[in-house]
């Protein structure tokens, strides 16, 4: 049969079929309404450094602060030496426990999606994989938040005020008041006398970085460097440049806390009006500290921490299920290396 004979004989079936009712939807291969998170919005592992680990716990070595920063260099005496110095140290331990999620794809439902050429943002596999994956990276940031980004986690700690503040107190950061670059120099010469090393990163809630960058104070200092056609705009960077610091982080993470059958309830992943002043190595180094870590301990043996596995059903079911599976510690691990403050707006 000729290409053409073959045209018009689809033509005709294509044409008895409407007939009989058949509607001949198809759908676009290049749009999907999927709320994934944005990858940059997913921000644990860029705020503490992971540390591979080769056991699911173990110990590590904190040496004595003290002893390193005391002057520990005598005169020495006419035929004799001085006393060794004390150089002591403690241990800590880490343990990564295995996380898990799983999501089925009805092998036999799914015949329909790959005869039909169905688009790859509705195969049931491949979109399993990808909310397996989504899921692993939330949950990750949840632990983030509930280890390190909230009140009563860090030792040194202040609580935004809107009258006069008092001990471990200050003006919160939409107060006109509020002298955003007297505070952070002065919390950053508190980590650097406790700590011995400068703050390097700040990491802030959504509504704490939104009175940031229209604080009067902040908007006085980058005014002149705009104009009619570019505007002075108070970007993380700005604010990095103004408390000198390698990096301002925005937590923009968001995430659904109701449970399955209630009414979505959409909040961010770390708290809105918090904010976290550390220091922090980018990779895990033997003989520096750091304010936080993330332990990773490869469960599986094949090099990654944070896998997405396949695997069939019972026989009969024809079914398959996508796994997810993570195995970390949010640890802190250098208390006087950070400052939380809470309700700073």
């Amino acid at each position: 049969m000729s290409l053409a004979s073959r045209t018009l004989s689809n033509t005709a079936q294509l044409q008895a079929q409407i007939a009989k009712g058949w509607k001949p939807n198809r759908y676009l291969t290049n749009v999907s309404m999927a709320y994934f998170a944005e990858a940059g919005d997913h921000v644990a592992t860029d705020i503490f450094p992971i540390c591979p680990v080769p056991f699911s716990t173990g110990f590590y070595y904190e040496f004595n602060k003290g002893d390193l920063a005391r002057d520990n260099v005598r005169r020495k005496p006419a035929f004799g030496k001085v006393e060794p110095m004390v150089l002591g140290h403690t241990e800590n331990t880490y343990t990564c426990q295995v996380d898990q999620v799983i999501a089925g794809v009805d092998d036999i439902g799914a015949l329909d999606y790959s005869r039909a050429g169905a688009p790859p943002s509705i195969d049931p596999e491949t979109i399993k994989t990808r909310a397996v994956t989504e899921q692993m990276l939330l949950h990750r940031d949840l632990e983030f938040a509930g280890s390190f980004f909230k009140s009563g986690v860090w030792l040194n700690e202040f609580k935004g005020v809107s009258g006069s503040p008092s001990a471990n107190q200050m003006l919160k950061f939409s107060d006109a008041n509020f002298d955003p670059v007297h505070f952070f120099d002065a919390r950053k010469r508190e980590i650097y006398l406790e700590g011995r090393r400068r703050p390097n990163k700040l990491c802030l809630g959504y509504d704490s970085f939104v009175a940031l960058k229209n604080h009067p104070d902040i908007l006085e200092r980058v005014k002149y460097g705009g104009s009619t056609p570019n505007p002075a705009v108070v970007t993380e960077n700005v604010l990095a440049q103004l408390f000198g610091l390698e990096r301002v982080s925005v937590l923009y993470g968001a995430y659904n806390k109701a449970e399955a059958g209630q009414n979505d309830e959409m909040e961010f992943v770390c708290e809105a009006n918090g904010a976290l002043l550390c220091y922090t190595t980018p990779t895990p180094r033997i003989d520096e500290p750091t304010a936080g870590y993330i332990f990773t301990w490869d469960m599986l043996g094949n090099g990654s921490w944070m896998v997405t596995d396949r695997f069939d059903g019972e026989p009969g079911t024809h079914s398959s299920y996508v796994e997810g599976l993570m195995a970390c510690e949010m640890k802190k691990t250098c208390d006087d290396l950070a400052c939380y403050m809470s309700e700073c707006v």
